[in-house]
């Protein structure tokens, strides 16, 4: 079977990585077309010209992408998929995409005769690599049911939620958890720090007390040999949480902890820190004075 695969940053490579180690063929496309051949060359991959001499070749085409900007770019542009031959193909949109557009590129690619399924995924490079990662999937359920194995093949958890666009709700508030462990461990780090508390000591402390997460077991490396190589970045989770905060309006909430979190990586992106891993929010921290 030959899948499709634009999006080839730090994540999507990842997935793609894996798609081949587990045996699919597929067929790449980047904006950087350099990253596309450089993959190519390493997996024996074929690379498309365009989104649209992309959908030509396959029946499915997976879409990891920085934002629904660039999903509708890669879709619905110029030389985007929408332009090709669509009629029965599925497009699964990995990216973590705002769920108004999600629901709309459903509607849009459904009177082309095509399918879409959101699709956003949990989880970074380390677990994409190894098949660990959760994805949360909205679309028909045929649809879901039918590359439910392509999913298997790289995520742990997979879990259906029902209509497009439910699915990046669902991630959106994910990443609010997210953003909010990651700001609340850094600034406990640093506040340890100031104390004259050694911070690997501190933080195996957190990890054998309240501070105990996920995040902080993936996370910890990072923060203890201030390697911020970018995972998933301070960009990536600021334009989460603007989403998420377009969610809240949506249903008429608020919320205080999500707003501070969202300004204190916005602070992050002030200090030109946006390209970092998101764990370099401990630099905000760190950074300030008495």
């Amino acid at each position: 079977m030959k899948v499709g695969f634009i999006g080839l940053g730090n994540l999507g490579r990842a997935v793609a990585k894996r798609l081949r180690e587990t045996g699919v063929d597929l067929v790449v496309w980047n904006r950087t077309i350099k990253k596309a051949e450089e993959f190519a060359e390493e997996t024996g991959s074929e690379v498309a010209k365009s989104p649209r001499d992309l959908i030509e070749r396959v029946e499915r085409v997976f879409v990891i992408v920085f934002d629904s900007q660039a999903s509708e770019e890669v879709i619905f542009g110029e030389e985007g998929i929408a332009e090709g031959n669509v009629k029965g193909k599925t497009v699964i949109d990995m990216t973590t995409n705002h769920f108004r557009y999600a629901e709309m590129a459903y509607r849009e690619l459904r009177s082309r005769g095509a399918h879409y399924l959101d699709a956003p995924l949990l989880g970074s490079v380390i677990p994409a690599l190894k098949g660990e990662l959760t994805v949360v999937v909205g679309g028909d359920r045929e649809r879901f049911e039918e590359n439910r194995p392509l999913f298997e093949k790289f995520c742990r958890h997979i879990f259906y939620v029902g209509d497009a666009g439910r699915a990046s709700k669902v991630k959106l508030i994910n990443n609010i958890v997210l953003g909010g462990f990651m700001d609340l461990i850094a600034e406990a780090v640093a506040i340890a720090e100031k104390a004259g508390i050694p911070r690997d000591q501190m933080i195996e402390i957190l990890n054998a007390g309240a501070g105990r997460s996920y995040i902080l077991d993936v996370k910890k490396k990072k923060i203890l040999e201030e390697d911020f190589s970018p995972h998933f970045s301070v960009n990536l989770i600021y334009k989460d949480l603007h989403y998420a905060q377009d969610l809240l309006r949506d249903l008429g909430l608020f919320s205080f902890t999500a707003s501070a979190v969202k300004e204190t990586y916005g602070l992050a992106r002030k200090m030109g820190l946006g390209g970092l891993d998101f764990s370099a929010v401990l630099e905000v921290f760190r950074s300030q004075s008495p």
